[in-house]
């Protein structure tokens, strides 16, 4: 189900709201309530509704002398209609930990669990992500009945201490906490509820009946979602505290800079280092989780750490997340100095939490994941590695030839791509000097010129990121990326800011792109194609081989974002007999198919079948000039 809130007006919604909200809090609170409640009361005046039908119809078959066919098909609808309400919440994934071999695990959770007055968990579920959270699964659907869930990420367990995890597994259970507003975790358990309801309902629900609960939840989800997006915020300061009361100011602040510094460290430099060994070994690591245990305990480079927090640091709260950021975070607990050069490193763990918390548990548990993670590499890196041999007996023969004769453009650029996959940057350098000399506006060797002399932290890389940029809009959000990083690794986090606004800004830009993109309507503007004669071609050439083709319109939308990056439109006329036939739209799907799968074009295609539904398109693509490409002669 689409469930989209359009980005400008939520975020004016939210600015109205959190104002609101701290002029007159009770005021807030209260139409929350009301329209938390309103779900409810169309879903039960629905069901209220449905039942008295059924009821009636029931009723009317016992005391009528004949069953009517209409009534018994009304009386299944209707049934499964009612069955929609009792919607099955899919478990979490995961390894689920029995309390009998995880004691003191269990033990653990109790204790934070009876501080905090907040519910006991069915299951406790570890999982390889560097992430912690609880789910409430109502087994009864709208109607409730929480199964309580506690998932934890072992890469979290081995980053952090047992202080610190207890920081981080306080917060999560401050959201279901008696001890602060149970009208927050309320409301927070009825977030998650309508989101997933939502989901589960648009893609596996009864589509008979589902359309009597598409619109208004197609509207409600999304508004609830926002006018609830202050209070949920509100909710994460909440857990926080719960987090300080648990395990005190100085834990819950390493907590969160550590987790910030060993997320990004395991994304930017653990992972990155261990596919790269695809490059020489034809098998992926067996002990990942033993080396990321290792990395964990064994200090992090402390220049490496600072860009990871500076990092951090630089990010700002915004809506796409109710969760602020970490600056924000620390700032609400008194601990941000206005210097934030002299936040402190977390010391270097010595005994990890999953050590102390797991015992002896954990040996078994780094066993499982490691295996599970190489089942789920082993193909793909095979397949990898099998490429990666071919690539590399290329870039020999490409260095061969290239010592007695000059490589053309294409084969220099093939031996710069191959050579930055396996050699060092430096080797790199020169060969894309040479190629810039003569194809100065390549897009990607402009980034990837400006890649290499922005990690050397030469400034002059700079120009040629923004050059890449300025030629290819696929490379704007991994441009202005590399720049951010290149200013936050020199304390310029103004200027960093500035490309992350970009970036932002492009990627929202890049949405509504797609979106022009995904879908044509007749009442659409068109304009010609503008293919040259060659290219028309070709493209003559590959229609003549379908006898069934009658004529063809070749067009291009005409669109608001991107128009450099056309989008055709191929209308094809398919021959009908005279006399009719029966099966005109699996003829046309068969035809679509053939076409989309062979057809060979440089651009982006949008094709269709004018005979049957789609033929209120012909009209207005024959008025566009030149659109009439290909024509079988009339006999």
């Amino acid at each position: 189900m689409e469930m989209a809130f359009n980005q400008e007006k939520f975020d004016i919604l939210i600015q109205k709201l959190e104002v609101f909200a701290r002029k007159q809090p009770s005021a807030y609170k209260l139409r929350v309530a009301l329209i938390a409640i309103l779900g409810y009361a169309y879903i039960f005046v629905i069901l209220a509704a449905t039942l008295a039908l059924l009821t009636g119809i029931i009723w009317l078959m016992l005391t009528s002398r004949s069953f009517n066919a209409r009534a018994i098909q009304v009386t299944i609808f209707l049934l499964a209609f009612g069955l929609i309400l009792w919607v099955s919440f899919p478990v979490p994934t995961g390894l689920y930990l029995k309390r009998e071999d995880f004691p003191s695990l269990y033990a653990f959770v109790d204790e934070l669990s009876s501080k905090l007055q907040a519910p006991c968990f069915h299951s406790i579920l570890i999982t390889d992500d560097f992430n912690a959270a609880v789910m409430q699964r109502p087994r009864l659907g709208l109607l409730g009945w929480q199964q309580n869930y506690l998932i934890i990420g072992l890469p979290l367990m081995l980053a952090l201490t047992k202080e610190q995890f207890r920081a981080v597994l306080a917060h999560e259970l401050g959201h279901l906490s008696g001890n602060h507003s149970r009208f927050s975790a309320w409301i927070y358990r009825q977030r998650s509820t309508w989101y997933r309801l939502a989901k589960e309902l648009g893609e596996g629900g009864n589509e008979t009946s589902w359309f009597i609960f598409e619109q208004f939840l197609k509207w409600y989800v999304p508004f609830f979602n926002a006018y609830s997006f202050v209070l949920a915020r509100m909710n994460e300061y909440e857990a926080d505290k719960c987090a300080l009361e648990i395990a005190g100011t100085k834990n819950t602040a390493e907590a969160l800079i550590n987790a910030e510094i060993k997320a990004r460290f395991l994304e930017s430099s653990f992972f990155s280092n261990i596919y790269k060994r695809v490059n020489t070994e034809i098998e992926p690591p067996k002990s990942v989780f033993i080396e990321m245990k290792a990395a964990f305990i064994k200090e992090i480079d402390s220049t490496e750490s600072n860009l990871y927090l500076k990092q951090a640091l630089a990010e700002k709260t915004n809506n796409s997340d109710t969760h602020p950021c970490l600056s924000d975070r620390l700032d609400a607990f008194q601990c941000l100095p206005k210097n934030l050069e002299k936040i402190p490193l977390p010391n270097t763990i010595t005994a990890s939490a999953a050590r102390e918390v797991l015992g002896t548990g954990l040996d078994k548990l780094i066993e499982h994941f490691n295996q599970v993670w190489y089942d789920q590499m082993a193909t793909p890196w095979r397949q990898k590695y099998a490429q990666l041999q071919e690539s590399l007996s290329v870039l020999n023969e490409l260095e061969k030839k290239s010592q007695k004769h000059k490589l053309n453009a294409e084969e220099s650029w093939q031996r710069i791509q191959l050579t930055l996959n396996f050699k060092d940057e430096s080797s790199t350098l020169p060969l894309l000097q040479d190629f810039l000399d003569i194809n100065e506006n390549h897009a990607l060797a402009n980034y990837f010129m400006g890649e290499i002399l922005l990690n050397q932290q030469n400034t002059s890389g700079l120009k040629y990121v923004e050059k890449a940029m300025d030629k290819e809009i696929q490379l704007v959000i991994d441009g202005c990326q590399l720049i951010y990083s290149f200013f936050i690794k020199h304390d310029d986090i103004n200027t960093a800011n500035l490309y992350k606004q970009r970036a932002e800004k492009h990627y929202d830009k890049l949405l509504k792109a797609e979106e022009e993109r995904e879908y044509i309507r007749p009442k659409d503007k068109y304009q010609p194609h503008g293919l040259s004669k060659l290219q028309l071609k070709s493209l003559r050439q590959q229609l003549s081989c379908y006898s069934e083709i009658e004529k063809v319109y070749l067009v291009q939308k005409v669109l608001e974002h991107f128009p450099e990056k056309p989008l055709y439109i191929l209308g094809v006329m398919r021959k009908v007999a005279s006399w009719g036939e029966v099966d005109t739209p699996t003829k046309n799907a068969e035809l679509l198919k053939q076409l989309s799968d062979k057809i060979e074009f440089s651009g982006r295609l949008f094709t269709l079948i004018l005979t049957g539904e789609h033929s209120d398109f012909e009209k207005p693509l024959s008025k566009v000039p030149d659109a009439l490409i290909y024509q079988t002669s009339k006999k």
